[in-house]
């Protein structure tokens, strides 16, 4: 195993240099420039053009690739313009938010999407099957950022349950109440990601139980008298649970990188809010560190849900 690991690590690395130019292709095409958020109407053209020979923009694009390569080994990401503060220490101080929520997100998904996933596999064509799909249905049409809208005004503003912007209640303090405070500002959008992102896995699931019963060594268990419900435990579900199991490692790396709408509907101070922020001010150092950020987090959910299906599956240990 530790060989396949070592050798997607290994392709890896083509794959980063390769998102890392067109990351910086894209940010040279953009309108504006990194100083674009910083300037006022009354900076001078003088020192608009002394600004751009100081950060090199006049360099050739290698050469300013090179540069920037450079300095993101260094742990160099640059300045953000609208926070004036580095942006290594400014995604830093977010990642923690993000991760805690993606993390809540995908233990909910996955205590929702199981037993639906089950029920509706099992009892196959039943009423509750019909009603799982008919949630799943309403789930797929519904946009996502809507539903986070309506939970909002629902949850946050008609019966006002939950808060609605955050991470922390001012004065939470430190030690326990922070932490249940924090917990606290989580639920609201959480649940909401989870009953949407749910769909996809109960799905999934149910199809693979679906196909599971289907199978020759699931005909040859019956046949030889084994009660259903242990043909169901140790054959049907348990080969089933597998593909679910290595989309978690996808799934948490996912959320990092795709929380964009639920913190910024639920005005969440994580890595998505800052993403959008910076669109809107034009902090292009933060833009081009996050796009490249999610995109090596997308690699590395995929080699994570490779591990552990290999941990998971001995046949993929084998082969």
């Amino acid at each position: 195993m530790w060989k396949t690991v070592l050798r997607r690590v290994l392709i890896m690395i083509p794959e980063i240099i390769i998102l890392s130019v067109f990351v910086f292709i894209l940010a040279k095409m953009m309108p504006g420039d990194p100083f674009t958020g910083s300037i006022t109407p009354q900076t001078s053209p003088a020192r608009i053009h002394e600004l751009k020979v100081q950060a090199g923009l006049y360099d050739p694009w290698y050469v300013q690739y090179g540069r920037w390569i450079t300095n993101l080994f260094h742990g160099d990401l640059g300045i953000s313009y609208q926070f004036k503060t580095p942006v290594a220490d400014l995604i830093a101080s977010r990642a923690g938010n993000t991760l805690w929520l993606s993390l809540f997100i995908v233990v909910l998904s996955y205590l929702f999407a199981i037993p639906l996933g089950i029920i509706a596999g099992r009892f196959e064509n039943s009423k509750s099957d019909r009603v799982i799909q008919l949630y799943n249905y309403i789930s797929y049409a519904i946009p996502g950022f809507v539903f986070y809208l309506l939970g909002l005004w629902l949850f946050g503003y008609v019966l006002g349950i939950f808060p609605t912007s955050g991470s922390v209640s001012i004065g939470a303090g430190s030690g326990f109440s922070y932490v249940m405070s924090r917990i606290y500002h989580m639920i609201l959008p959480a649940l909401l990601a989870a009953l949407i992102s749910t769909t996809s896995t109960c799905q999934y699931l149910r199809s693979e139980i679906i196909d599971s019963k289907t199978q020759d060594y699931v005909k040859t268990a019956r046949a030889k008298g084994v009660p259903e419900k242990t043909v169901f435990n140790r054959h049907i579900l348990r080969n089933s649970l597998l593909p679910i199991a290595a989309f978690a490692g996808y799934s948490i790396t996912g959320l990092l990188g795709g929380s964009i709408f639920i913190e910024t509907v639920f005005s969440y101070p994580g890595m998505g809010l800052l993403f959008i922020n910076s669109l809107t001010n034009r902090d292009y150092s933060v833009i081009t560190a996050l796009v490249l950020l999610f995109g090596i987090l997308n690699l590395i959910g995929t080699l994570l849900s490779d591990i552990i299906l290999s941990i998971v599956d001995p046949r993929v240990r084998i082969e």
